[in-house]
C-alpha cells in the first residue's frame, strides 16, 4: 500500500521546486539587449522563507539558466540552486547524495515534461494548477493555484503544516513595522 499523503508530508525534508511554470508563470520577457525579465510572486517567496524556519532545505533545479533566478535565490537565501540542468534527473541525484538524503525525503514540484523524471523518483511529487496533464497525472498533490500566482506557497503551507510547524513557525515572526 503506497503510504498516505500525510506520511509523504511527514517525510519531507527537502523541498525542491522548478522555476518556470512554477516559481513564474512560464513567461519571459526577452529585452532588445539579450536579457531577460520574469515575474516571480512575493508569496512564493514568503512560503520559501516559512519552510526554511520550518526547518526544511529548500532548492530550485531548473533546465535553464536564467540571471533573475539567481538574483531571486540569493535574495531568498535559498541554498541550493542548480541552473541549466538539461538532464534533471542526474543533477537531482547530484543534490541528494551531496545532502545525504533518500527519495522519500524530498519533495518536487514540477510543471512540464521535463519534470517527469524527478517527479517519479521523490517520496512527494507535486504541481501546480496549470501543469501539463502527464505531470498532473505524476503527481501526489496539484495546487489549486497557477504557477508563479501562489502554487509554491500552497504547497510549503501545507508542508509546514502538515509536519505540525505552523503555529510555531508563525509566532515566530518578527513583527511587522510599518
Amino acid at each position: 500500500m503506497p503510504p498516505t499523503l500525510e506520511e509523504r508530508i511527514r517525510r519531507v525534508r527537502l523541498v525542491l521546486l522548478d522555476v518556470d511554470g512554477v516559481l513564474t508563470d512560464g513567461k519571459i520577457l526577452l529585452h532588445p539587449d539579450g536579457g531577460e525579465s520574469k515575474t516571480f510572486d512575493i508569496r512564493d517567496g514568503t512560503g520559501i522563507v516559512l519552510a526554511a524556519k520550518a526547518g526544511l532545505r529548500v532548492g530550485l533545479l531548473s533546465a535553464r539558466y536564467a540571471a533573475a533566478t539567481a538574483e531571486r535565490a540569493a535574495q531568498l537565501r535559498i541554498p541550493i540552486v542548480r541552473q541549466g540542468a538539461a538532464d534533471k534527473l542526474a543533477a537531482y541525484e547530484d543534490i541528494i547524495a551531496s545532502e545525504g538524503l533518500k527519495d522519500d525525503e524530498v519533495a518536487y514540484m514540477g510543471d512540464d515534461l521535463l519534470d517527469l523524471p524527478v517527479l517519479r523518483r521523490v517520496g512527494l511529487p507535486a504541481a501546480p494548477a496549470d501543469a501539463v496533464p502527464d505531470v498532473q497525472a505524476a503527481a501526489v498533490w496539484v495546487s489549486r493555484a497557477r504557477g508563479g500566482d501562489g502554487a509554491v506557497r500552497e504547497f510549503t503551507e501545507l508542508l509546514i503544516r502538515g509536519q505540525g510547524l505552523w503555529e510555531q513557525v508563525v509566532s515566530d515572526l518578527a513583527p511587522v513595522r510599518q
